[in-house]
C-alpha cells in the first residue's frame, strides 16, 4: 500500500524527450517543416521570410509590409480577408523583428484546406491599399505616443540603442519620424524584393493528418521561387562599452532600471548559442536574477522591498547576445538599488555559490525545460530556435547534460569574465 505520509523518493532530470521536427525541400525551394502532436485537432502553420529590419531600405519598411499583408488584395477587402478568417474561428497573427517577417495562421486540422488559398493570395497579391495604409500609420503613431509615456518603454528601448547602436537591428525601433517617410511605393517595392519569389520557411505544428500535409505540401509548391534569398546589409559590430543615462519624467512616481551589457567573448566575439560557456552563463543568469528565489529578488524584493519584481534576462540573437537586469522601482529607492545590485553582481564575482543553492537552480531550470516541450507549437518553437541558429538537436541533450554538470568554480570564472561591472550599461527612466 502506498504510504502517503512519506515523500516520493527525489529523482533528478537526466534527460529531456524532445519530438523533432520533420523537414523536406519542395522542388520550388520552399522548405517545409513539421512537428506533429497533440491530442487536440489544432493547427499552426507559419510562413517566415528572411526579410526582417535586417533587410529594410529604410526605417519601418519592414514592419508596415508585415503589418499590411492582410490590409486588401485585389479580390478581396480588409474587411472581406477578415471575415472569412473569423467564419472558421481562426486568428491571423502578422509579425515582424529584425531577422525575419511571419504570417502564422492557427485554427482547427479540418478548417486548414478551406484557408490555404487565402493565404497564397495575402502573400502573392497584396496591394497596400492607401487608406488602410494612412490608418495604420496613425494607430502606430498614436501607440507610440502611449509607449512614450511609459518609463519602462523608454528604458528598454534606449537601453538596446547604447548597446547595440540606434540604426543597428538590435538596436533600432520605429521613432514617429520614421512613420510619415512610408509610403504605399515603398511597401509595393519592398513586397516585390523581399517576399515575392523569395525562399521561406513554412513551419506546421500540432494534430497533423495526412490530408492535411498533403494539403500543405500542395500549397506551398504553387509559389514561384527562384530560390535566392535577399542580401542582408553588413553592420558594423557594436563595442562593449559602458554607458550610464537617466531619462528625466518628472511626473512620475516610480523609476524603471535597465543594467546591463552586450556579451562577448575574451577574443571580442559575439557571444551567442554556439558559444562554449552558453549553457552554463544560462545558470549564471538563473541564480542572479532569473527566477522568483533568485538572488535579486531575495535581496531586493523580499529583504529590501524595494519593487514587486526584479529579473535578469538573456538576449540571445543569431549574432548576438546581452544580459540585462530589469526592475521598477520607487524614485527615491533607485540609487540603493542600483547599489544593491551591484553588490549581488560582485558577490558571484567573489565567492563560490553554495551547493544546495546551485541544486535548487539546476533542479528549476531543468524542470522548467521539462514542461516547456509537451505541446506542438513549444515543440515548432524549440525546432526554429535550433534551425535558425544552424545547430542541430543534440543542443537540447547539451542542454540537460551540462547544466547539470556545471560546478560553481565554473560559475565563479564565469562570472569573472563576462560581469565585469566597468563594462555595464545602465539606463534609468523616471528619476533618483
Amino acid at each position: 500500500m502506498l504510504d502517503r505520509t512519506q515523500a516520493p523518493d527525489f529523482q533528478s532530470i537526466k534527460k529531456v524527450a524532445v519530438t523533432q521536427a520533420h523537414s523536406k525541400e519542395l522542388t520550388n525551394g520552399v522548405k517545409l517543416h513539421w512537428v506533429n502532436a497533440g491530442e487536440q485537432p489544432a493547427i499552426r502553420l507559419e510562413y517566415i521570410f528572411a526579410a526582417g529590419s535586417w533587410y529594410e531600405p529604410s526605417r519601418g519598411v519592414s514592419y508596415f509590409t508585415a503589418k499590411m499583408l492582410n490590409e486588401g488584395t485585389h479580390r478581396r477587402s480588409s474587411g472581406e480577408i477578415s471575415e472569412y478568417i473569423d467564419q472558421f474561428g481562426s486568428f491571423l497573427e502578422l509579425s515582424q523583428n529584425a531577422e525575419r517577417i511571419i504570417l502564422t495562421v492557427y485554427t482547427i486540422t479540418k478548417h486548414l484546406p478551406k484557408l490555404l488559398p487565402l493565404i497564397y493570395e495575402l502573400l502573392t497579391d497584396s496591394i497596400f491599399p492607401e487608406k488602410e495604409l494612412d490608418n495604420l500609420k496613425i494607430i502606430t503613431s498614436q501607440n507610440l505616443q502611449v509607449n512614450l509615456q511609459k518609463t519602462s518603454f523608454l528604458a528598454q528601448h534606449r537601453f538596446r540603442e547604447l548597446i547595440f547602436g540606434e540604426n543597428h537591428p538590435y538596436g533600432k525601433y520605429i521613432k514617429d519620424t520614421d512613420i510619415t517617410p512610408v509610403t504605399k511605393e515603398l511597401l509595393v517595392q519592398y513586397h516585390n524584393q523581399a517576399l515575392l519569389q523569395r525562399p521561406f520557411d513554412a513551419v506546421l505544428s500540432g494534430q497533423i493528418t495526412d490530408e492535411t500535409l498533403l494539403a500543405v505540401e500542395q500549397h506551398l509548391s504553387q509559389f514561384d521561387v527562384n530560390k535566392t534569398l535577399l542580401t542582408k546589409p553588413t553592420l558594423p559590430v557594436a563595442e562593449v562599452s559602458k554607458h550610464t543615462e537617466l531619462i528625466e519624467r518628472p511626473e512620475s512616481v516610480q523609476s524603471t532600471i535597465r543594467f546591463g551589457k552586450r556579451l562577448v567573448h575574451e577574443d571580442g566575439t559575439s557571444f551567442t548559442r554556439r558559444s562554449s560557456d552558453y549553457f552554463s552563463f544560462v545558470l549564471l543568469n538563473e541564480v542572479l536574477g532569473g527566477y522568483f528565489g533568485s538572488r535579486l529578488m531575495k535581496n531586493i524584493r523580499e529583504d529590501k522591498g524595494f519593487t514587486y519584481g526584479i529579473h535578469s534576462s538573456l538576449g540571445i540573437f543569431r549574432k548576438e547576445g546581452f544580459i540585462v537586469i530589469g526592475t521598477d522601482v520607487k524614485k527615491e529607492f533607485t540609487n540603493q538599488t542600483l547599489e544593491e545590485i551591484r553588490k549581488e553582481i560582485t558577490l558571484l564575482q567573489t565567492e563560490l555559490i553554495p551547493e544546495d543553492e546551485l541544486e535548487i537552480v539546476k533542479n528549476y531550470i531543468l524542470g522548467a525545460f521539462a514542461g516547456s516541450v509537451t505541446t506542438p507549437f513549444s515543440l515548432a518553437d524549440h525546432f526554429k530556435t535550433i534551425y535558425f541558429e544552424g545547430i542541430g538537436y543534440d543542443f537540447y541533450d547539451k542542454y540537460v547534460s551540462e547544466i547539470s554538470q556545471t560546478t560553481s568554480e565554473t560559475l565563479l570564472s564565469l562570472a569573472q569574465q563576462y560581469l565585469n561591472l566597468d563594462t555595464f550599461t545602465e539606463v534609468v527612466a523616471g528619476g533618483k
